[in-house]
């Protein structure tokens, strides 16, 4: 599996993670660092200095070499000498990007009910290599097509968003046809506010999950300066339930994903408790990405550093291993 498929986002202008390769590796000596931490004398410190310093190619390398010099599944070791949110970081750190965003989509349809919010935040941000991974990914690891589980947990509108999206077609020319640009003005306006013409959903459809993203913003500026109301405020007035959310959130991620992702942080650690599994899920998806970005766009929206709310709703190792994958 393509452990790098996360670290070239075509949908950002630029990169700007706080986790970077190390420049000097060696995976055997890291295994043999691990290895030694691991045994009954616990050493956090150096297990977090390893695996929170080191990308996720490098680490799924030195998973390899641990396995071959002490003939034992790195993971697997992880998982019987650490506990609760610690072991469920450096777990998910140890994964594939594609098998454990795989995994978080199994987790949001499987059991009871289903997490919509969960299913929007990956799916309508990924990119079709993304999307495409992911879905190999799962149908590895589960027997059974995520288009499958999907349709079985979802429906109306908001599952045939995702069918959409899960078919990977959305264009990545980055030049853009203005004549291209016009007709899908002109179709938007056809359905604009108060229109109840019946085709807005596969028009949005169409438009939303097919079309790249240098085009979408031409189009929703356009849109903007001849409809004198955003894209968003037709959305908002003509849809309504999980397919509003996720429409919302592909034309939010699209023009802003850094504040996107940072809503989802701190939707995580706000009130009462804190949603550990989406805060680690976006921590580890995101740091090798855009997580600079996304910590000033906190900053920027909730006054306050991600690091101080990270620092006042996590404790012990556990805080100090998100601390260090988001430290510039």
């Amino acid at each position: 599996m393509c452990s790098d498929f996360f670290y070239y986002d075509y949908t950002q202008e630029k990169q700007t993670p706080t986790l970077i390769p190390a420049t000097v590796f060696e995976a055997s000596f890291d295994a043999e660092t691990l290895k030694n931490a691991l045994k009954d004398d616990l050493d956090e410190d150096a297990i977090i200095n390893v695996l929170t310093n080191r990308s996720n190619r490098q680490r799924l390398e030195i998973a390899a070499e641990f396995k071959k010099l002490f003939g034992k599944e790195l993971i697997s070791e992880l998982e019987d000498e650490l506990s609760g949110d610690f072991k469920k970081l450096m777990v998910a750190l140890m994964k594939p990007p594609a098998e454990f965003l795989a995994k978080e989509l199994h987790n949001a349809i499987s059991g009871i009910g289903t997490n919509e919010k969960t299913l929007v935040e990956i799916l309508c941000t990924a990119t079709n290599l993304q999307i495409n991974y992911i879905k190999t990914a799962y149908e590895k690891k589960y027997e059974k097509p995520l288009a499958e589980d999907l349709a079985d947990d979802t429906s109306g509108s908001f599952q045939r968003l995702l069918v959409s999206l899960l078919s990977a077609k959305r264009s990545e020319i980055e030049k853009v046809n203005e004549e291209a640009v016009n007709q899908d003005v002109s179709d938007l306006v056809a359905v604009g506010l108060g229109s109840k013409s019946g085709d807005e959903e596969s028009i949005f459809n169409t438009i939303l999950c097919t079309r790249s993203y240098t085009h979408l913003r031409r189009v929703f500026q356009q849109y903007r300066q001849i409809a004198q109301c955003s894209v968003n405020d037709v959305i908002e007035e003509e849809f309504s339930g999980d397919v509003k959310i996720g429409m919302l959130a592909i034309v939010y991620s699209m023009e802003h994903k850094s504040a996107f992702f940072a809503e989802r942080l701190h939707d995580a650690m706000v009130g009462i408790g804190t949603n550990d599994r989406q805060l680690i899920r976006i921590i580890v998806s995101r740091c090798e990405v855009d997580m600079f970005d996304i910590k000033q766009e906190y900053k920027k929206r909730y006054h306050k550093s991600l690091e101080e709310d990270i620092t006042d709703d996590t404790s012990g190792y556990y805080r100090k291993a998100l601390l260090s994958l988001i430290e510039d």
